[in-house]
């Protein structure tokens, strides 16, 4: 039963509304313009207003309404975390039919008077609390609970509701309905599983193994990064489990705010000549270089008509947020943007270190995409062009960043030692990886046809070959030979160090030859296949039991 009742609250007149818990009392409740939660009064209240009272009639029209100032007979009951273990069972346990029982998904919501003996019980299940704000128990909806319940109470039970399905938003405007027996796997735009099932432990301990796992209490959902094995395992689970399997991908919404150019924006301001002159005296990388300059130049002429010595941190702060409200950018371009914005006022002006008051976003973790054996085959095979094969044959062959295969010079190329050398990679460090002999022939071949002179790949005009190129030609190799993954040059990195895994290289050689300062970098790559699993022995196979 709802009860309504006029209380003060916050300097102001409130009507609140007393029920027992109840989701769907709460939905309708909702509905009524600023409603809302007191934790002082543990109870919904809405505005004390004509309006607002008629609409909570005609939503409720069985309610009963309290006309005392306060409804002192229903105050929280405050019982104990625990009970202690010297208390005589003198009470008997009541006999009238007074306890309402509720599953819902994962939960069973308890609803019965305050007895001592009941409480003792409740507490022998594992994680049941009790909800002050509801006035109720909740307990974990795990195997046989609610037989335990049903067996304890008996005829004290005086309704049992289980809710076979559930309503889950998944979105702003997206609600999903879970039975008991359904998994609901959706792909996020940003390479993540999110999986909504009821209770299942085989299920919840395969996800704790998996990397990057993420349990969000609010939404009661798992997240999971995004790739072929672990989807296929999740897959087959869940038809051990029985479940029924639901997949389903995000929408890519493209309602976003492009970047202004210099074609509009009047008196377009390029990045200021001393910050470039800083960066380049702290020796930050050309690639560095670039993407401050073009992040600082979006910065400044957000405020075109203000002195970029004069923008003040409110401002700062207002376009991280247009960016990200705004431009709808990744959380690795925000970071970017704050990065460059605190490079010239802290290091360029001189400025003291400050923080603004803005939120860095996590990195969304995700696991890369990597190519099989067979698509490199093709990929390879698919470029006629001798410059552009030997340039991916390289970056494939030896784990190569696009920016060191472009900084490559002859000289780098050990021929005798099979070894090529990486000069200043990332993060200022040189290293030496493979150079295999497939490679070597056909470099030999491209150096006769081309005859570089300090590059190893030259341009047209001379100088370093651009990145751009290489991202254009593969882009358009993988459209020629079908390739229907979403891959990028960098793509080919991933796939040499997962192959290497696979051919049962050490994981320390690995991280040697990719340039990882951490070995926390190189082990990602072995969440990423499955191959040779089946291969391990167990330790109790060697037991004589």
């Amino acid at each position: 039963m709802l009860k309504a009742t006029k209380i003060f609250h916050k300097e102001a007149y409130r009507i609140k509304v007393d029920f027992p818990y109840n989701q769907a009392f709460i939905n309708l409740l909702r509905q009524i313009d600023g409603a809302k939660w007191s934790q002082t009064h543990r109870a919904w209240h809405i505005p004390y207003t004509k309006a607002a009272f008629d609409q909570l009639k005609s939503l409720f029209p069985d309610m009963v309404v309290n006309k005392e100032k306060e409804d002192k007979e229903h105050a929280i009951e405050k019982l104990p975390p625990t009970i202690p273990s010297n208390v005589e069972e003198k009470t008997a346990l009541p006999q009238v039919s007074s306890i309402i029982v509720e599953v819902i998904g994962r939960k069973i919501i308890l609803k019965l008077p305050k007895n001592e003996l009941d409480t003792k019980f409740i507490l022998t299940l594992r994680f049941s609390k009790w909800d002050k704000a509801q006035r109720v128990w909740i307990i974990p909806n795990y195997p046989d609970n609610l037989e335990l319940i049903k067996a304890y109470f008996k005829d004290r039970i005086s309704k049992i509701t289980i809710h076979k399905e559930i309503a889950i938003q998944t979105g702003k405007e997206t609600t999903h309905k879970i039975a008991e027996k359904d998994i609901l796997v959706i792909k996020t735009k940003t390479k993540r599983l999110k999986l909504i099932f009821g209770f299942n432990k085989a299920l919840t301990l395969a996800i704790k193994k998996m990397p990057f796992w993420s349990w969000d209490s609010k939404n009661k959902w798992w997240t999971i990064p995004f790739s072929d094995a672990l989807f296929t395992q999740i897959q087959e689970i869940a038809t051990q489990q029985g479940l029924n399997f639901r997949y389903e991908e995000e929408a890519i919404t493209s309602n976003k705010i492009a970047r202004k150019t210099e074609y509009d924006v009047l008196n377009y301001r390029p990045c200021p000549e001393n910050m470039i002159l800083k960066l380049k005296e702290l020796r930050y990388s050309e690639r560095t270089i670039k993407t401050y300059k073009s992040l600082f130049e979006e910065f400044i002429n957000h405020y075109p008509t203000t002195e970029i010595d004069k923008i003040d941190e409110q401002k700062i702060i207002a376009f991280c947020q247009y960016l990200v409200i705004d431009r709808k950018v990744s959380a690795s371009y925000q970071n970017q943007a704050i990065n460059a914005i605190k490079f010239y006022y802290e290091r360029v002006l001189g400025g003291q270190r400050k923080f603004y008051f803005l939120q860095r976003p996590d990195k969304e973790k995700a696991l890369p995409t990597v190519l099989s054996t067979e698509e490199i085959t093709v990929i390879l095979k698919g470029t006629e062009n001798l410059k552009h094969k030997a340039i991916l044959t390289v970056i494939y062959s030896a784990g190569l960043r696009i920016g060191e295969v472009v900084n490559l010079k002859i000289k780098d190329i050990d021929s005798e030692r099979k070894q090529i050398r990486i000069e200043q990679g990332k993060g200022k460090k040189d290293r030496y990886t493979l150079l295999s002999p497939k490679t070597l022939d056909l470099l030999r071949t491209y150096f006769k046809a081309y005859k570089p002179k300090e590059y190893l790949f030259e341009g047209q005009e001379g100088g370093a070959y651009t990145a751009r190129s290489i991202q254009a030609f593969f882009k358009e190799t993988c459209k020629k030979v079908g390739i229907k993954k979403k891959v990028t040059v960098h793509t080919l990195r991933h796939s040499f160090a997962t192959h290497l895994l696979e051919n049962g290289t050490d994981l320390r050689y690995i991280q040697a030859l990719l340039g990882h300062e951490s070995s926390k970098t190189t082990e990602i790559y072995t969440h990423i296949t499955t191959k040779g699993f089946d291969k391990i022995k167990s330790p109790l196979d060697n037991l004589d039991i």
